[in-house]
């Protein structure tokens, strides 16, 4: 899997989508994402925070189908630097609309999922970066993808979870991703450290 596809952090449906009907789509994956982040921009620009629940489900349905299938394309147009951040661009702004709809109250709820999100992206980046490895694929499945947590939200919003639902979900995942980064940073630093010879080790005593 190459850095791009790392960064994308796609969830099982993503990559299922992509498999299905990125294959059959001669479309480059920058302009198949960008089409989905537009129709949705585009709805939350017309409607605001007064649409109708099912409209925010629809629109996640168009950026699923659209960034999924992207995932199954080779990435090798001339913008493909430009796909992370759009997948983030769709995946905040669905994020803070489904809040915005659910009322004020939700809002912070919002950002506090948000920004587990984004120590997600951070540890993808830098993990990938600094130790040439990627988290393990149970951390992947827990945190669902950008996909699977788009579903979540709306699914919370439907059922007039939010914000409590929210809360709920930063939470347990702030707990899985900080508590397995930290174990494995501490891992590769004792993997780093130098061997010490018996008379150094007794030097440093």
């Amino acid at each position: 899997m190459s850095p791009l596809e790392t960064y994308r952090d796609d969830g099982v449906l993503a990559r299922w989508l992509g498999r299905t009907l990125g294959r059959a789509l001669p479309i480059p994956p920058t302009s198949l994402i960008a089409l989905g982040v537009a129709a949705l921009i585009a709805a939350i620009a017309i409607t605001g925070d007064g649409a109708p629940r099912w409209v925010p489900g629809a629109l996640v349905a168009v950026l699923l189908a659209t960034a999924g299938a992207s995932s199954g394309r080779p990435h090798a147009d001339r913008l493909r630097w430009a796909i992370p951040s759009l997948l983030r661009v769709g995946e905040y702004a669905a994020v803070l609309w489904m809040a915005a709809i659910a009322g004020p109250r939700a809002l912070p709820a919002a950002f506090a999922l948000l920004g587990v999100v984004a120590f997600r992206q951070y540890d993808l980046v830098y993990r990938l970066r600094y130790r040439g490895t990627v988290p393990p694929p149970w951390v992947t499945a827990v945190t669902l993808g950008w996909d699977g947590r788009l579903v979540l939200v709306w699914i919370l919003l439907v059922a007039g979870a939010l914000p409590a639902g929210m809360y709920i979900a930063a939470g347990l995942l702030a707990a899985v991703l900080v508590g397995e980064s930290v174990a494995g940073w501490r891992s590769f630093e004792r993997g780093q450290r130098p061997m010490l010879y018996e008379d150094e080790e007794e030097e440093a005593a």
